[in-house]
């Protein structure tokens, strides 16, 4: 049975955007179902992105919910699930360009904080082997993945965006397996996140927040020690919803879905 009218609207409009918070999608799926005159049901979003993604499967393609690292926000996103030889040869990015990508992948998963400067990577120009790029190029790009949605960027630092994860998730832990932690508190990759200096677990910064709140003695989860770390305040992120732009919508454009399609192959 071929997808209804309702849900071709909101593939459509969530491929345009390649990721939408929440609070976003749940609007977007009211007003699918109102305008083509379907069954709403403001409980039934899973259901409905349900039927949407066994259509998605023999595409390689899914939409996923994620949580933002740092301020906790959901968003639900459009991901490229493949694997094999056809969407690498796809990628709409050069070969030094995704291994640049892969290297700043590597320097942030190995940082103790989940970013990398953008001296450090500025500073990968130099070492790449495919074909080396001017500095110039590599700070271009770096507003091109900020742009894309596969990096995101604070006080000259970069970090990977919540649809990288999201899209990435599968290679991250396939990857980097015996680097990247997973938060002791929601169990899913931790890239951001504060570490008890005792045993050394890692907790999402919203995580830290909502676990720890009211306590007036914070101890870690896993080994009592006291938490040494400063507590985070809980974001209001549910109470606004930013505006999307033009050049949001064009992020899940061909050439943003190429990058996770491209490394598949680790640290040139």
């Amino acid at each position: 049975m071929a997808l209804n009218e309702s849900q071709q609207r909101f593939l459509q409009v969530l491929m345009s955007h390649g990721i939408m918070e929440d609070s976003a999608v749940r609007t977007l799926h009211r007003h699918c179902c109102e305008v083509h005159k379907v069954h709403y049901a403001h409980d039934k979003l899973d259901d409905f992105i349900g039927v949407i993604n066994k259509h998605l499967q023999p595409l390689f393609m899914q939409i996923r919910k994620g949580t933002d690292e740092n301020d906790g926000r959901r968003y639900y996103a459009l991901v490229n699930i493949a694997e094999n030889d056809v969407t690498k040869m796809a990628t709409c990015y050069a070969e030094n360009e995704l291994e640049l990508f892969r290297k700043t992948m590597d320097l942030i998963i190995d940082s103790d904080n989940g970013f990398a400067s953008s001296t450090n990577i500025l500073n990968l120009a130099d070492q790449l082997q495919t074909k080396k790029m001017k500095k110039k190029e590599v700070e271009q790009l770096l507003q091109d993945f900020v742009h894309e949605k596969w990096l995101i960027e604070k006080d000259g630092e970069y970090s990977l965006h919540t649809r990288c994860i999201m899209e990435m998730e599968h290679y991250i832990q396939r990857t980097y397996q015996d680097i990247v932690k997973t938060c002791d508190i929601c169990h899913n990759i931790a890239i951001q996140g504060q570490l008890c200096d005792n045993c050394g677990i890692k907790i999402h910064l919203t995580c830290t927040a909502t676990y720890f709140k009211g306590q007036a003695e914070p101890r870690c989860p896993q080994c009592a020690e006291a938490w040494s770390q400063e507590i985070p305040r809980l974001a209001q992120s549910d109470s606004q919803t930013p505006s999307t732009s033009q050049k949001d919508r064009r992020s899940g454009g061909r050439r943003g879905s190429s990058v996770a399609a491209a490394t598949r192959s680790r640290r040139s």
